[in-house]
């Protein structure tokens, strides 16, 4: 047994997992148990309580509105706290698409029903109904938090998310919507936990930003390097997808 561990909780594995985000989840294990480094999952759904301090990384992936709102009230009522609690000690927590719009104020879906946010980012998502358009396709953006990451990935969702005055954006899109097709901004950061509308699934093609959480996470300044030939080329070639070459 290794004495580096990763205590992980995926929230609602089952009904947030649109567009592959499972794959983060995979990533995550894959390259820390390449290196060595043993991996703890917690699988929590509707009902489960999310222990406070009991984590190092926190998961959660997208789904459709219905889903959403099956989630909004369990969310708020039996893992908030830990949440909250969680972001404010710098535990790392990756949110995605859904998840990312639940984590902020509030989400306001395409029939107009406003659901209540936990509030962890300052930022709302208002959808714009059913003549809106999507906001659909590929996505570059440079990561604004002073590491010279590039990010890859695919968006696909109806809702745009505004930052507050205290969000900072993960990111800053090169091409692509982001958040919501104006402003430039890709996801939003708060300490160590970031949100964000990329699938694909995000973590694959980007390894860079996958060894990054699990630095974090771990509260290492640098991992051993891994062989990432075939990942570099994944994300090469959504780069190609773009017309970019970095």
């Amino acid at each position: 047994m290794s004495d580096r561990r990763l205590r992980i909780a995926h929230l609602y594995p089952r009904l947030m997992n649109i567009y592959g985000d499972r794959g983060n989840m995979l990533t995550l294990m894959r390259r820390c148990r390449d290196r060595g480094i043993d991996v703890e999952v917690d699988e929590l759904g509707l009902g489960d309580t999310l222990a406070s301090g009991a984590h190092d990384l926190i998961f959660m992936g997208g789904a459709q509105d219905r889903d959403q709102r099956r989630v909004s009230e369990d969310l708020l009522a039996t893992k908030g706290p830990a949440l909250l609690e969680a972001a404010a000690s710098d535990t790392v927590i990756l949110a995605v698409c859904g998840a990312y719009q639940l984590f902020g104020k509030h989400y306001v879906a395409a029939s107009g029903e406003q659901l209540a946010g936990l509030g962890l980012f300052d930022c709302w998502t208002e959808h714009p109904g059913p003549a809106g358009d999507r906001l659909i396709g590929n996505v570059v953006a440079e990561l604004e938090a002073g590491d010279a990451i590039t990010l890859v990935g695919f968006e696909n969702h109806g809702g745009r998310t505004f930052l507050g005055p205290e969000a900072q954006p993960l990111a800053r899109v090169r091409s692509g919507f982001g958040n919501n097709g104006k402003d430039g901004m890709e996801g939003v950061r708060f300490r160590n936990a970031f949100g964000t509308y990329l699938h694909g699934s995000l973590l694959p093609k980007n390894p860079a930003f996958a060894d990054m959480l699990i630095a974090l996470a771990l509260g290492e300044t640098e991992l051993e390097p891994l062989d990432d030939e075939i990942e570099n080329a994944a994300h090469r070639a959504a780069l190609k997808l773009t017309g970019r070459r970095r």
